[in-house]
């Protein structure tokens, strides 16, 4: 049980790096003003309809990096800050959030493919923890069947993780390709706006490692229970 503990221990504070250093630049890059002064709703509208995307509604939402696209009510949400925002990091964090509205308007394959795990995962992650530590206590007893179960369900949420990994870096990708052909950002600024997308990629590839890693934890319980 230990090894679990040290896994989330290391991961953790990899994690909480990144944060802070992600928190860092984009309050660094807030302070930038993009060339053309669009606000981070002018940057979302204007990409949107650049795709030819018309019935997507951009909104904004309460709190700080809560950004994100909601395929279901067809919205991009922008946290205060960006939505108003004339800055690099908000033009950067709008255009990323309008990839993920293109993604979903070409059907690009990872989307669809996590939009279909969104429930899984939701079931999953409402059961594992609870059959995986049933299963833990209880190996002994019941043999590994219930331990097995909590894999599974585990098994799905670190799936997802590593679905979410190119959904994400298409984004970014969509979004830096169209913020410099539509002349939103400039050469110094086209650099800052990839160096901010860069880091929060950055989020998501530890938080599947980190899921890999503790799947590979309870697989290796899983064996040596089954070899006794």
């Amino acid at each position: 049980m230990y090894g679990i503990y040290i896994i989330f221990g290391v991961f953790a504070l990899i994690s909480w790096l990144i944060s802070s250093n992600l928190k860092s630049k984009f309050e660094r890059y807030s302070k930038i003003p993009i060339p053309r002064g669009m606000t981070g709703k002018d940057v979302a509208m204007k990409m949107l309809r650049d795709n030819g995307i018309y019935d997507v509604q951009v909104v904004s939402t309460n709190g700080h990096l809560t950004d994100h696209y909601d395929p279901l009510s067809k919205t991009v949400n922008l946290s205060e800050n960006v939505y108003a925002s004339c800055s690099v990091a908000a033009a950067a964090i709008a255009a990323h959030e309008c990839g993920h509205a293109v993604q979903h308007a070409t059907a690009y394959a990872p989307l669809t493919m996590r939009s279909k795990l969104v429930p899984v995962v939701n079931f999953a992650s409402s059961w594992m923890q609870w059959v995986l530590l049933a299963g833990i206590l209880l190996i002994n007893t019941l043999g590994p069947n219930l331990l097995f179960a909590g894999i599974c369900l585990f098994a799905t949420t670190t799936l997802f993780s590593f679905v979410t990994l190119p959904v994400e870096i298409n984004a970014s990708a969509r979004a830096l390709a169209w913020l410099n052909t539509a002349g939103i950002t400039n050469y110094d600024t086209h650099d800052q706006a990839k160096d901010a997308l860069k880091t929060a990629a950055y989020t998501y590839v530890v938080a599947a490692l980190g899921s890999l890693a503790t799947l590979v934890y309870y697989i290796m319980i899983f064996m040596g229970g089954n070899r006794r």
